[in-house]
């Protein structure tokens, strides 16, 4: 699958993202088990709601993609498939990251840090591991925002300012081009 500079922008927007948010991680240094089961159980409620948003925003996100397809399909300009093709990569990527905070939903509404048989150790594992997948589940929503705005920017520029020179719109020298 082609990768537009877009595309390639938005995965290193929401990459920086990442570090930031891990290097919060590393900067709190090592844990024993029982800190990190007291952490865990602190920070169980902001997890599931950062789930919850993430998930919510992916759902709107999917509704308002039909949105941007209706005004693309209607408009006097014609778009290229690329345009059409980074939609695509726009929605199967919310969806895997509304699939991906849903489970991460369920998974921490466990109650692990209840029960007796986790040995201690493990929380440490446990704890830094939804630090990892929170922050994989944010950064790869603000990929996702930053590929919204720039379809978002495009659409606006071919559409609404018309723009003929634009390379995701059809002008006259593509039409002449198939004809030949």
């Amino acid at each position: 699958m082609h990768i537009s500079i877009y595309t390639k922008r938005a995965i290193l927007g929401g990459t920086i993202c990442m570090i930031i948010i891990l290097l919060g991680t590393i900067l709190l240094g090592r844990l024993s088990g029982y800190e990190a089961k007291e952490l865990i159980k602190n920070s169980i409620n902001g997890l599931n709601t950062l789930c919850n948003t993430i998930a919510l925003a992916s759902a709107t996100i999917l509704a308002l993609l039909l949105t941007l397809l209706s005004l693309s399909s209607n408009s006097k300009s014609r778009l290229k498939k690329d345009h059409y093709s980074h939609v695509l990569q726009i929605a199967k990527l919310d969806t895997i990251i509304f699939i991906a905070s849903v489970i991460t939903f369920l998974l921490f509404n466990l109650p692990i840090t209840e029960s007796e048989n986790v040995p201690n150790d493990w929380f440490n594992n446990l704890y830094y591991f939804s630090l990892g997948i929170s922050s994989l589940l944010s950064s790869a929503l603000i990929v996702v925002v930053l590929m919204l705005y720039n379809t978002v920017v495009n659409i606006i520029k071919i559409v609404g300012l018309g723009m003929t020179d634009h390379p995701l719109a059809f002008n006259e020298d593509d039409d002449q081009k198939k004809t030949s």
